[in-house]
């Protein structure tokens, strides 16, 4: 299941881009316009600042811009960013992979065949540019 943090992460991304003459963007008017606990915003923005999604700016008429072109920043990868594996399984994670404790013989075991099909249907989705939602 999606977080909360990640959803309140896109939500807030989507809100960047939709009001480029607010940009930089202050986190009360994002935390205000989509009802997002203010401090648990600013978590999230800080961690994304840090993964060099957005930047901050400073002063009177600070807060937050994309710190890339946006059509770059895919849900995808702020679900990577926040959440960490997108896969439902550890055997079938592309980037955080982990052989299951129990599996006797991965290239047989139909729980990871059914659960390499879910990631490769879901994975073209999730891929969708924030700037496409």
């Amino acid at each position: 299941m999606l977080s909360r943090k990640a959803k309140y992460a896109i939500k807030a991304l989507i809100y960047i881009y939709e009001h480029p003459d607010e940009v930089p963007v202050p986190v009360k008017d994002i935390s205000d316009a989509q009802k997002i606990p203010y401090k648990f915003l600013e978590t999230i923005m800080s961690n994304l600042k840090q993964h060099r999604i957005i930047k901050s700016h400073r002063g009177p008429k600070g807060g937050y811009s994309f710190a890339q072109d946006p059509k770059e920043v895919t849900v995808a990868a702020v679900m990577r960013i926040i959440d960490g594996p997108i896969a439902l399984t550890s055997c079938t994670s592309e980037n955080f992979y982990e052989k299951c404790e129990e599996c006797i013989d991965e290239d047989i075991c139909k729980v990871r065949k059914l659960f390499v099909h879910v990631r490769s249907e879901m994975l073209p989705v999730l891929e969708t540019p924030i700037t496409e939602m």
